[in-house]
Order: C-alpha cells, then structure tokens, then sequence
C-alpha cells in the first residue's frame, strides 16, 4: 500500500483519497468515499484519459486490496502494459498480478504482450514480464511462452536468470509435460556462483525430479557429485559478510542443497554413498548454538534418515535429535520430537538411548511437546522397558494437568493392556490408573479389567481386597467404584474371610456389614449415574446370600427404589425384591459368580461401554429341522456386562437348566413323554410365580419378556415347553394367546404366539443403477433371526468397449441405517459386460417396519487415463428390508 502512494507523489488524488478513507469512522462512511472515487475513475476512463491512467490504476489497487470490486477497471491493467514506457509497463503489471489470477479470460490478451516484452531490449522490463508470468500463468499462457522463459535461463543477467528460474518452476507444475524441455538449461544452473541464481536453479531442479523420472535419473548420474562439491565450498568457505547469517555463510543454499541431495540419494545406494562424506561433516561442523545453525541440522538429519543405509551416519542424526530435545526452544524440541517418531522405525536401538530425555518431554509445560513425546513413549515400549517407563507415566499422572490427563491415561492403559508381563502387574497397574484418573478410563478398559480378573481365581481374594483398600481412598472415581462394586459382588466372601492372601499383602480385617457400606455408599455418592446404581442393585443382590446376616438389610436398601422415577432402577428393585421375598430356594442359584469370561473373545473385538439396560431377551434362531430355538442363552439377569456367553445348549430346557442350576428332569424317566414336559413347565412355572393354576388356551411356546425403558426387546421363543393341559383341536389350525410370563407379579400382556417353521421371505433381484455405461444389480439375502439385517450382493457390469480402471464404488445412507461394504472383487471392469466386479454391502435397518432402505452411490473409474464419476440415488428397494 505504502509503495504504491510513493510511487506517485506527483498526483495529489490518491493522497486525497486515502486521507479521506482513513478519516472514515463507520463503515457507511468507507462505502460512501470508495463508490464516489469509482464513479470518478469510471468517468476518467470513458475519457481515455492517457495522462491519468496509471494514476487511476494504483487507486483501482488500493480499492482492491480494501476488498472492494475493481473488475471494471482490469482492461486498464492491458492497455498500460501495451506501453512503451517502463513506469506504465511497471503499474500495469503490478495491476495484473493484483487484479486478475489465471482463471480469467481477459488473460488470453495479455499473452502477445508478455511474449514482446520476455524479448525486449530492456532488461528491466523483462524482469516485469517473468514476474508477471510467474504469477498468474496459466496451463495456456505456459505451453505458449515455455520457449522464451527457457531461452533466458542462459541469459546474462545475473537477476533474468534468477527471475527466468522460479517462472520456470510455476510452467512446469501448470504443464508437468514440458519439465523434459527444461532438464538442460537447469544442469547448467547448477554451476552458478552467484548464490541468487544457484538457491533458485537448485529449486527448479528439486521440482523437476519430482515431477519427471527421467530427470531425476539424469540429475542422479550428472549432478550428484557436482551438488556435493558446491556443498563443500560452502561449509568450508570462509567469512563473507554478503551471505553470512549468524556466523553461517548462507544457511539457505545450505538448505536447498541438503533437500535436492535427500532427493537424488533417496533409493539410489551409488548417490547415497557418494554424499556420506558431506552429510558427516555438516552434522559434525555446524554450530547449534543458533537457529540458523539448527535449521541446517534438522535438514542434514532428514536427510540422512531419508537416504540409503549407513548405521554409523544414522547413530549420528539421532544424537543430534537427542541434543535437541535438550533445546530451550519449544520448537526445536517439537521437531526434534517429530523427526524422532520417523526415527524409530529405522533405529529403535538409537533412539532408546534418549529414553530418559523423551521422558521429562513428557513432563514439559507445552501441551504440543507433552502430547508428542507421550506418543513417542508409546512408540518406544517393549516387554523389557514397560515396567519403568510405566512406573514414571502412572507417578506423573498423579500430579498431571487435569487437560492431559486423559491422552496420559488412554495411553498409559493400552501399554499396561499390550505389554503386561503376567496379570497380577497388569491388575496392579490397572488399580493405580483408576485410583488417580478413574473417571477417565473408559469404559471398554474397565470391562477389560474385570474379564482379567474373572480369569485370574487365585488373585480373587487379592484383587478384592486391594480394591476395597482403594474405595475407601478414593471413592470419587466412578471407574474404580464400578469394578470395585463388581468385584465385592462377585468375591465378597473372600474379602471377609481374607482367603488367597499373597505374601506381598497384609491381612484385612473387613466385617459382612462394612463391605455392604461399601456398596451403599457407591450407591448413594454415583446417584446421578445409573450404570453404577444398576451394578450396587447387582452385588446387593448377590451378597444377600453370600451374607445372609445382613439379607434383611439389603432388601431393605433394595425397596427403597420401587418408586424411583427411572424405569430400569424401579424394574430391578421390584424383580430383585421378589427374589428375596418369594425365590428364597433358588436364589444361590441365581447369585452364583459369574463363569470365566472368554479372553480371547474379549480382547479380538471392541467392547463398547457397558450398556444401561438389560433385556432376558435373546433373538431366536432357525435350526435345520424348521424348530425354532434360542439364538443364544438369556441374558444373565444378574449382571450388565454378560456380553460374552456359551454356546446355545440344544433345547430350552437344558439351557435353563444350566443357568438355574436346577434340575428339571424328573428322578426317573416317565414312560409317558408329555408326562416329561408337563415337569419341566411345572418347574418354569413355580420360577416364574405363576403358582400352581392351569392356563387356558396356552400356546406350544412360551414368551418371556423383559420391558425396558427404550424399546420392546425381541421375543425369545423357549421350544419344547408344551401347555400343561391338552390343547384345542383347533389350536393347531389356529394361533392362541396366553398370557406373558414375568417377574412383576401382576403385569401382564397378551402376545400372538410365535410360528413354527418360518421360512425367510425371498427379495427379488433389482437393477439398482443404469447408464449408458454401467449397470449395477442387487440381490438381496436375510441373516437368519435378524429381520434388521440385510446381505447385498453388488454386481457391477460394463456395457461400453473400454476397459474401466480403479474402479471404486461408494454408498452413504440416512442416520437410522447402518452400512458395511466389503471389498470389492476387482478394481478392474472388463469391456462388453462379459466379466463383472462383485461386492458386498451388509445393512443393518434400525428402523424395521417403519422405514424403507435408500441409498445414494458413486462410482468412480477411469477410462484410458480419464477420471470418470457417476452418481445416482437408489429408493426402489423390495419392500420389507
């Protein structure tokens, strides 16, 4: 802006102008003085005013950069270049670099203009036109002016070259095509002594291998060696006060030199030997005392992590890393950080030595270092240094920033969780996580634990009394109450009778009445939370007959949820509650401990957090004889995260039967088979408390249903449970009702029996997309007992004579689907639809019954080198899905 006013200290009216806008106070003021100096600059136009033009330009510039339109004036910008005189060719240039880009059309006008000034006598003047073209140059204007830019990098200005060398560099990323033209004329850049015209040839070589391969190679056999020898007059050159910065001659040269020899000696074993000696002695001489020293380090290091093997020079890169990390500059420990982490994967040996210095990285006051260096820390862990670099991450998360705490704890539990020696280390680390940031561990972690500790019997005792010691500590973390309050629900017993003690623990001394304080209080201080509440309803439950002389305590604590205003709490108060008072004989069976829980099941899935409500539900699965039976055993009503359970048993009965730990087959085997049945109804009936009474029109199955505070659960069917009392002849012709079966003693519903020998419903094929070009298919198949699930199979097939490349196919669905594509078949289509590529996408409807699929799609391919894309929207799919 400042330049442009100096430029003209003869005309007072743009002084005028900019005195005048400064003064404005309001924008409206702005607005009001911007639109009278256009109207003025329209009128001097239409006049064709010669002695005014460049002046009306530099104000049109000044508007401008105020963010005001200023097309009106752009053919001005064309006529002062069509000058002959420098002082108009100069403003109009400036005009054109300020007011037009490369995508306008006027640009087309201005090409016979830049050609006769790149050939003007004048030097300075050309020095305008490849600025100019260096700028806003177009693919059109490069392949029409290629020729003159490459004819003056020989020309004999110092500066023209200079100037000719970065225009040439904006030509061939705009026409990668004519990078070949351009090989020659930059090898001889590259012997330059003027430092100007040799920075800009090495950058216009660097660009060039990477966008040609053949210069890259021409580069790696002719300039190696010569880019080498330029490096080392410079690092052994002496003081030279034109280039020296901070005691460096040029760090800049330096700079570019150290990047275009990372290029040609990246894969390339014969370039890379040839440089060893130079990257050895920069590392080695150049001073890090200052930050133009630095800066060269860094690069020389880049460098030599980016060439081909040498042990020694890598070892050397990674110390100066390592000096780094000692650096006051923030900066320069954060790329020093950065450059580590790529480090690693070549010499992990070499960086394990800066152990110690990753670690108080880890403690710095930046968040950007902290959150760095705890990354590299995770990076560098093995089975033989988690221990320590465990112990110093869990002793500074005790006096962490609230902030970091939870990056320091996520990543503290993946190493303890991957790394762990044996599970009592794993345990014990684990504790000491959820005593100091519990509510921070999420919630899959905890599940983890707790499957840990399932599988560990003779660290039972120990893990329940180390994490009774900690709830007294620190009741606070909801993470640490929730497993502590499992685990005293699950091993109570051990806790009072100190059974399993270790030799590294001292007895305890806890009575039945303070390990039920325990889960009252967890109860009464996690009151907002209702996983927790749920888990303390749990362990109560099963405490009431570990300890049955504080049972009368517990339901005492239990009743007081009958009226509570969560629908979940309310169910379980009253189902527990019936348990106590009504289901005295079989409730050890029913508050047996939970059985192992599958590791390997565990830790090959992702967990998600332990889910709020609990259903007795379970879908129902065909089997090969058209029955129907449970798809997997019921839901442990006793427990939120019976996530992983057996096998199903191969009928109802036995499946309960295990579950209970009641035996319902009768001592000796009837003679009459229904006589069997009627044992085993019986028996479900007197659980249920239904009592003795008959039921009338009962179907041949029996629906136990769970309500729950979101959704109706699926029905379960129980097979082979027969009605106690014969059945109307026209039962079998057509469906009965009988009533729902529940622990609320007094709910009760009606519900159509399901059918027998239901058989999937077959979706007819579709062609979901068409073109001239492609056709897509769909067929459809359903998962057996998940009306919800949908199993695409995607045919694609190419109509035209061309073979399509990188075929990819895309899909996205509305909020309430779900969506999985497998990958496909083939990237490759073959021509005349005699082949097909074939792909699977799984939908998921969580909106069943009430909305219908629909899909929007992409397909991108290419075709002889040319990207093609076709979209379309598919809403015809079968109804039901």
């Amino acid at each position: 802006m400042d330049s442009i006013i100096s430029t003209f200290t003869s005309g007072t009216r743009l002084r005028d102008m900019i005195r005048a806008i400064r003064a404005c106070k309001t924008a409206a003021e702005e607005r009001a003085v911007v639109r009278k100096e256009c109207a003025a600059i329209r009128a001097s136009i239409n006049e064709n005013d010669q002695e005014e033009r460049h002046r009306n330009l530099a104000k049109l510039m000044f508007i401008h950069m105020l963010g005001y339109p200023t097309h009106f004036g752009q053919m001005e910008c064309l006529k002062l270049i069509a000058s002959s005189g420098f002082p108009e060719k100069r403003i109009g240039y400036l005009g054109l670099m300020l007011l037009l880009d490369e995508r306008q059309e006027v640009l087309m006008l201005v090409t016979n203009s830049l050609k006769q000034d790149l050939n003007h006598m004048n030097p300075y003047i050309v020095g305008l036109a490849l600025c100019a073209l260096g700028n806003i140059c177009s693919a059109e204007m490069a392949r029409d002016l290629a020729p003159e830019v490459e004819r003056l990098l020989q020309f004999r200005d110092p500066n023209i070259r200079k100037k000719a060398a970065l225009c040439s560099i904006r030509i061939i990323k705009k026409v990668p095509d004519l990078a070949e033209n351009f090989i020659n004329p930059t090898a001889s850049l590259l012997k330059e002594k003027h430092h100007g015209v040799l920075i800009t040839g090495i950058q216009l070589c660097t660009d060039l291998c990477k966008l040609c391969p053949e210069a890259l190679e021409y580069f790696r056999k002719k300039c190696t060696e010569v880019l080498v020898k330029t490096l080392r007059d410079v690092v052994n050159s002496p003081y030279t006060p034109e280039y020296d910065i901070g005691g460096i001659t040029d760090p800049f040269l330096h700079i570019r030199l150290l990047r275009l020899l990372r290029v040609l000696g990246q894969g390339d074993t014969d370039a890379s030997d040839c440089m060893n000696d130079i990257l050895a002695q920069v590392a080695s001489k150049t001073e890090s005392n200052k930050n133009a020293g630095n800066a060269i380090l860094y690069e020389c290091v880049e460098t030599i992590m980016s060439i081909e093997d040498n042990g020694g020079l890598r070892v050397l890169a990674i110390n100066i890393l390592g000096r780094f990390l000692s650096n006051r500059d923030n900066n320069i420990r954060y790329v020093a950080l950065n450059m580590l982490m790529k480090a690693i994967s070549v010499d992990s040996q070499a960086v394990q030595r800066h152990r110690t210095t990753i670690l108080e990285c880890v403690k710095d006051t930046d968040a950007s270092i902290r959150k760095r260096a705890l990354e590299l820390v995770y990076l560098l862990m093995n089975e033989t240094n988690v221990e320590p670099l465990t112990k110093e991450l869990i002793e500074y998360l005790e006096v962490s920033d609230q902030e970091f705490k939870g990056d320091l704890t996520a990543k503290i539990c993946s190493i303890v969780e991957k790394f762990s020696p044996n599970k009592i280390w794993y345990i014990d680390q684990m504790l000491k996580v959820l005593s100091e940031a519990g509510n921070f561990v999420k919630d899959e972690v905890c599940h983890a634990l707790i499957v840990v500790i399932s599988n560990a019997a003779d660290l039972h005792g120990y893990t329940v009394r180390a994490l009774y010691r900690l709830f007294q500590a620190s009741p606070e973390q909801e993470s640490l109450v929730r497993v502590a309050v499992w685990c005293i629900g699950e091993y109570g017993d051990l806790l009072i009778s100190n059974i399993g003690m270790l030799d590294i623990e001292d007895p305890l001394t806890v009575t039945e009445s303070d390990a039920v304080d325990v889960v009252e209080i967890a109860m009464k201080r996690h009151s907002s939370d209702l996983t927790t509440k749920a888990m303390t309803l749990i362990a109560l439950l099963k405490l009431s007959s570990r300890f049955p002389s504080c049972s009368e305590r517990i339901r005492e604590i239990i009743v007081q949820h009958k009226g509570n205003f969560v629908l979940e709490l309310q169910q379980r108060s009253i189902e527990f509650n019936s348990i106590l008072d009504k289901h005295k004989n079989i409730r050890s069976a029913l508050v047996e401990r939970m059985p192992v829980l599958d590791e390997a099941t565990f830790s090959g899935r992702k967990s998600s957090s332990v889910p709020t409500t609990v259903s007795t539900s379970a879908t129902s699965l065909k089997a090969p004889n058209g029955t129907v039976k449970p798809a997997a055993p019921l839901v442990d009503l006793l427990d939120l995260s019976s996530d992983d359970v057996p096998a199903p048993s191969s009928s109802g009965f036995d499946f309960l039967q295990d579950l209970l730990g009641v035996d319902m087959a009768p001592s000796s085997a009837p003679s009459n088979p229904n006589q069997a049945t009627k044992t085993r109804a019986d028996a479900l009936l007197d659980l249920l408390s239904i009592g003795s009474s008959p039921l009338q029109n009962s179907p041949s199955s029996i629906d136990i249903i769970s309500l729950s505070q979101e959704k109706p659960p699926p029905v379960v069917a129980l097979d082979g449970l027969p009605s106690p009392s014969p059945a109307p002849s026209r039962a079998a012709s057509q469906p009965t009702v009988g009533p729902i079966l529940d622990l609320l003693d007094g709910l009760s519903s009606h519900l159509p029996a399901p059918e027998n020998n239901r058989t999937s419903p077959a979706y007819p094929s579709i062609v979901a997309f068409e073109s001239s070009n492609l056709r897509i298919n769909f067929s459809f198949s359903k998962t057996d007992g998940n009306p919800q699930s949908t199993e695409v199979k995607a045919t694609f097939s190419n109509l035209s004579q061309n073979v399509y490349t990188d075929f990819i196919f895309q899909a996205a669905v509305p909020k309430f689907l779900q969506l999985h594509l497998d990958p496909a078949s083939s990237n490759t289509l073959p021509a005349g639809g005699a082949d097909s590529v074939k792909q699977t996408l799984n939908i998921t409807n969580t909106q069943h019954g009430k909305k219908s699929l629909v899909m929007r799609i992409r397909v991108a391919y290419k075709v002889n080198g040319k990207d093609m894309l076709e979209e379309g929207q598919i809403s015809h799919f079968p109804r039901g899905l």
